[in-house]
């Protein structure tokens, strides 16, 4: 069994006795309440790495499957305030527990610490963690094409939308391309492999040219490649995952990429936003070499 496999079969076991804790009546009961009495503005992803010159989604990951603690000690109530005083424009927080040391937990405890969007980062499989996502605080959430089929990623990005919080979808491959409609928010190239979990930025150039043309097709509009700008209409292109050098961020901006994110680059340092602001400011010198 890959990784992948493994982690999916144990999310559904671990959705499933979480309703058996607080039913999924009950979590749509918080969640309708929520929304009509605490209509907190929602703070879009897409709009904010749109308007950034740098797209930084930093990631809050304490340990990966391949290789253990990276930070085990990394606390939500510092380091995503650290990421957005650095320069941050959202960030993901993972929140699966067994095998990436998160919970909802690190969101609720961040989330009224920072006022940039946070993207709830795990392996969905099931609208109820939508509904913990919307009470816990997030604004955004990941779907993965390859936990899901496509008619199970359709309906998952219609409850995001109407539980008001936008849709990442994670492709990693070309055949996952046939995922990607008109409704989703943002697509994103996942670097990493899911079955082995190594990575290689150089899979986001691969696809590049496949996924702008599947975008085009899916509003009907032509490739625009070398715009530095993303239509309304249109989802934001993400590379995640293996970007560790400031000039691979300048190299996928070419490449039609606005949204990058990246953990493990910044959480194997001691101080994961210094880390974010010596890389940001790594972009921009490296940008105004390119104008001279």
């Amino acid at each position: 069994m890959d990784i992948l496999s493994e982690i999916t079969d144990h999310k559904r076991i671990e959705v499933e006795l979480q309703k058996q804790a607080v039913s999924p009546e009950q979590l749509r009961e918080q969640v309708c309440d929520l929304m009509e009495n605490s209509p907190a503005p929602r703070r879009s992803m897409k709009r904010a790495l749109a308007s950034s010159p740098a797209g930084i989604i930093a990631e809050f990951k304490r340990r990966s499957p391949s290789k253990g603690w990276i930070y085990e000690t990394a606390k939500a109530d510092e380091i995503p305030a650290a990421y957005e005083a650095a320069g941050a424009s959202a960030i993901s927080i993972l929140t699966d527990a067994k095998f990436f040391g998160g919970s909802l937990r690190d969101i609720r405890t961040a989330r009224p610490l920072v006022d940039i969007p946070i993207l709830r980062k795990d392996f969905i499989i099931d609208e109820y963690q939508l509904l913990q996502a919307r009470i816990a605080g997030a604004d955004a959430v990941l779907l993965i094409a390859a936990c899901l089929t496509q008619e199970e990623c359709a309906d998952l990005t219609a409850q995001a939308h109407a539980l008001g919080l936008e849709v990442l979808l994670e492709i990693h491959t070309p055949r996952e391309l046939a995922y990607i409609s008109k409704d989703v928010d943002m697509v994103g190239v996942n670097n990493r492999n899911l079955g082995t979990f190594v990575t290689d930025v150089e899979n986001s150039f691969r696809i590049a040219g496949q996924l702008r043309q599947t975008i085009a097709d899916a509003r009907n509009v032509p490739d625009a490649q070398d715009s530095s700008d993303t239509p309304r209409n249109l989802p934001l292109l993400v590379s995640e995952s293996g970007i560790s050098h400031p000039e691979t961020i300048c190299r996928l901006r070419t490449a039609g990429f606005r949204g990058f994110l990246i953990g493990e680059t910044f959480m194997k340092t001691p101080q994961p936003g210094d880390a974010l602001k010596g890389f940001i400011q790594g972009i921009e010198e490296t940008e105004a070499q390119k104008s001279l």
